[in-house]
């Protein structure tokens, strides 16, 4: 990844090209940290605006992640709006969520983008993974134990797996190109991977 210009002096209000270059900022911290271990503040300050500009425009670490990688709304709506369907139908519309958007070139774009750039940083995918693991599956998962009695563990378990089913299948079909993922149509990969994170997710 190439090095960023010095961080800016002094802190510069708000405008689009700010808007740009905290996002920018952001996808470059997320890929050489990880998801877990990037700050707000840390990219307000190489960014150089005042970390109430960074919250102004993106509700929290998550939202902002979210549209660095490309998702369509802040991940709490989309837990609520996932979690308001059929119970039986989870796996299906986390599937679909996710595969429709990276699907789209503006969303394919982004994820490509974030995988590519943390390329030279152990765990390539670990940024997306740690995202997908906590603020989506992981809320999907703990809100389904609660509600069914699964046990703590075996609903973190399942989350995990369910994660790591849907980052891995995206970096095969959108970043390493595998011919067979690559050319299968989304409505055929949600109805094969569906069964399996509904498995994960709400258990047998």
């Amino acid at each position: 990844m190439s090095a960023r210009p010095p961080a800016r002096r002094g802190r510069r209000g708000g405008d689009a090209d700010t808007r740009a270059e905290i996002l920018a900022v952001a996808l470059e911290h997320f890929a050489a940290k990880g998801y877990d271990a990037t700050s707000l503040r840390g990219i307000a300050r190489e960014a150089g605006v005042d970390p109430a500009l960074v919250h102004h425009y993106f509700e929290g670490k998550s939202a902002l992640f979210a549209e660095v990688i490309g998702m369509p709304a802040d991940p709490a709506a989309l837990v609520s709006h996932v979690l308001a369907g059929p119970q039986e139908h989870v796996g299906e519309a986390l599937a679909r969520t996710f595969f429709s958007v990276w699907d789209l070139p503006e969303g394919r774009m982004r994820f490509q983008g974030v995988i590519r750039a943390a390329v030279g940083f152990e765990g390539a995918s670990r940024m997306v993974q740690e995202f997908v693991v906590r603020e989506i599956f992981g809320r999907v998962a703990g809100e389904l134990a609660a509600r069914t009695g699964r046990g703590a563990d075996d609903a973190a378990l399942g989350a995990g797996l369910a994660a790591a089913q849907v980052v891995g299948v995206g970096l095969l079909r959108y970043v390493l190109e595998v011919p067979a993922l690559v050319d299968v149509e989304v409505d055929e990969l949600v109805a094969r991977l569906a069964p399996v994170l509904q498995q994960h997710l709400v258990g047998g």
